[in-house]
């Protein structure tokens, strides 16, 4: 085995002082690759390179000096490393230095160069009141709205209950009054705290996945993350995808209050460990968002999802009503609200509105299609003013299940491959001993194998004599384990002991980007465009970070485009979910996406299958 640092797609940075160690697409920019890990770097402009803010020092790696850095540094600060992140475009391992905010933003930079203009739903108001007297009886409630001037302000109970005490024992102690802090939530006062808390606002954008659960804890006041964390949803005991989830509640009526339990039990306990990573207590976290699929929403508010799973595919409600956190299982402030995004269709859910919202579908005019790669594979198309959503069944392959060798992205596993005629190289998680291959690899590897001529357009494995002629320094990787031919990437004795790939993972992955090339291929046809009309693709969630986009044109996922017009977008799903708390503003244009998105259902298309067979062939070489 050969493993190698760079050339393949993904490269590792450390950012300091925090340690944070994160692994990224080859290409993308520093500025890119901390956003979406939730890794504040000072920006006005969004990664533009017109605000010269993002100034960053590159402790360790190679980080060549762009002519706009000599603009923004002197010599000497160009020598110590120091560079503009949106301009450092990543092709090996760096260990960067972040500097902490010196001022604090009018806005946040988010999803795929998105800038949001700071208006959160949450706000505070520290009060100097007036002190009661027989003259004066104004009730507490009367006398704090009159300091706010809104005398409409709803009050909530939970207010109600605190304001009397709090107010006496304010105004009995001893020195200049500190005054109060009133807590408005939308259109309501939820809380007085004593002192002024006013630079205390904090909120948590969850990204709710099936596979996995992401939280990420916002300063709301300088629109700036705080604290990161995720873990495996720990549903998956349950089944490792939502059509398993929903057969188990089918069949064990105990089964949806458990899969509920887990999902608040997740969301709590990361809740927890980015306020203690923040320094937070979580009495100071007023709002929570969740973006997840329609299932996962489902369950999570404890609606029984079957009717999703068979036809018509009904879901219970696309919006939600007002709900606390405490009703999604988060303990933070008693009173937190949690904003729980819509969603288009049982297939197409909250989590693409999100990232819809995030990467700016309705507002920008190029022709786009955004493509978010699983198990189930949502695709939408923006062209002029026409947005079309769809599903596309994928199947497991991306995931690395239903592949004989597939495992999760974990240490071990094989997530780069590149194969010559001469030499066959490998890039493994944790550059630890190869023990399986993960979704990334499994494209990798199946495109290099189509580039070599080792697999044909049918998508067989070539006959020996043939591997032998045109790459004969791997062709004996190309064997047998039991009637099966495969293609051996890692040798651990024989063959069958072996990681390796399969003629059925071949066709495994050949279903499931047929599946995917169909939806966008039927939209494409409902806007009466043709493929080369697209100007950008958006690989968006996890996986679409980490698929290489030269691979994902070779094998016909997307459109035959040039390579730069296909963007890994990170996790939008999450960059939304941080949006909604921002500002109320585009909290409003993710509810407008309900209306202006046309959801498109293939299961009943004619013409699918038929297309569907059609796509299963590769396409021909280069784009």
């Amino acid at each position: 085995m050969t493993t190698v640092r760079d050339g393949l797609g993904r490269v590792d940075l450390r950012f300091e002082p925090s340690g944070r160690q994160v692994r990224v697409p080859e290409g993308v920019t520093l500025f890119d690759a901390a956003s979406w890990n939730g890794i504040a770097i000072d920006s006005t402009c969004g990664g533009h390179g017109t605000c010269k803010k993002c100034k960053v020092q590159i402790l360790a790696g190679d980080a060549p000096i762009t002519a706009l850095d000599t603009r923004a540094f002197l010599p000497d600060q160009l020598k110590k490393g120091w560079r503009l992140a949106c301009r450092v475009e990543v092709h090996s391992d760096l260990d960067v230095d972040v500097p902490p905010l010196e001022t604090r933003p009018k806005a946040a930079t988010v999803g795929v160069g998105r800038k949001v203009i700071l208006r959160p739903a949450v706000q505070k108001r520290h009060l100097l009141l007036s002190t009661p007297s027989l003259s004066d009886q104004t009730s507490d409630v009367e006398r704090i709205l009159a300091a706010m001037d809104d005398l409409e302000l709803k009050v909530d109970l939970y207010a109600l209950r605190r304001i009397g005490k709090l107010l006496r024992a304010d105004q009995n102690s001893p020195g200049p009054e500190a005054g109060v802090t009133a807590v408005v939530v939308d259109e309501a006062l939820i809380d007085l705290e004593p002192g002024d808390t006013s630079e205390r606002i904090f909120g948590i954008a969850f990204d709710l996945g099936t596979t996995t659960v992401v939280a990420t804890l916002l300063d709301l006041v300088t629109g700036t993350p705080v604290a990161v964390a995720s873990k495996l949803n720990p549903q998956q005991t349950f089944g490792a995808d939502v059509i398993t989830r929903i057969s188990t509640i089918m069949m064990d009526e105990r089964a949806l209050e458990r899969l509920t339990g887990l999902a608040h039990g997740a969301l709590d306990e990361l809740a927890r460990d980015v306020c203690r990573e923040g320094g937070v207590d979580p009495a100071e976290v007023y709002e929570v968002a969740v973006a997840g699929n329609a299932t996962m929403t489902h369950i999570l508010l404890g609606i029984d999802p079957e009717p999703l799973g068979m036809a018509p595919f009904v879901m219970t409600a696309r919006k939600w009503p007002e709900v606390l956190a405490s009703d999604v299982g988060v303990r933070i402030h008693p009173r937190a609200r949690a904003v729980v995004f819509p969603a288009l269709g049982a297939y197409v859910g909250g989590d693409i509105i999100s990232g819809l919202l995030a990467s700016g579908m309705d507002r920008d005019p190029r022709t786009r299609l955004f493509i978010d790669i699983g198990t189930n594979c949502e695709i939408v198309l923006a062209s002029g003013e026409r947005i079309l959503a769809t599903a596309a069944p994928a199947g497991p392959a991306f995931e690395g299940a239903a592949i004989r060798c597939g495992m999760r992205a974990s240490t071990g596993a094989i997530e780069g491959v590149r194969i010559s005629p001469d030499a066959l190289e490998l890039r493994v998680i944790g550059d630890a001993e190869p023990i399986g291959i993960c979704g990334s690899g499994l494209v990798d590897a199946v495109a290099e194998l189509v580039a070599c001529g080792l697999v044909d357009r049918s998508g067989r494995f070539v006959a020996e004599e043939v591997a032998a002629r045109i790459a004969p320094g791997v062709a004996a990787r190309l064997t047998t384990v039991g009637a099966e031919r495969v293609f051996v990437l890692h040798w651990r004795g024989e063959a069958s002991s072996s990681i390796y790939l399969s003629q059925r993972d071949v066709r495994e992955l050949q279903f499931a980007k047929a599946a995917i090339a169909t939806g966008w291929n039927l939209l494409l046809e409902d806007a009466g465009i043709v493929p080369g009309d697209v100007q950008q693709v958006l690989l968006a969630g996890s996986f679409g970070s980490y698929l290489s986009p030269a691979n994902a044109v070779r094998l016909g996922l997307v459109p035959k485009l040039p390579v730069l017009r296909v963007v890994s977008a990170g996790n939008v799903a999450g960059e939304g979910a941080k949006m909604a708390l921002l500002s109320i503003r585009e909290r409003a244009g993710a509810m407008a996406l309900l209306e202006e998105v046309k959801y498109v259902e293939l299961s009943d298309r004619a013409d699918f299958n038929d297309r569907f067979v059609e796509l299963l062939q590769f396409p021909t070489a280069g784009p």
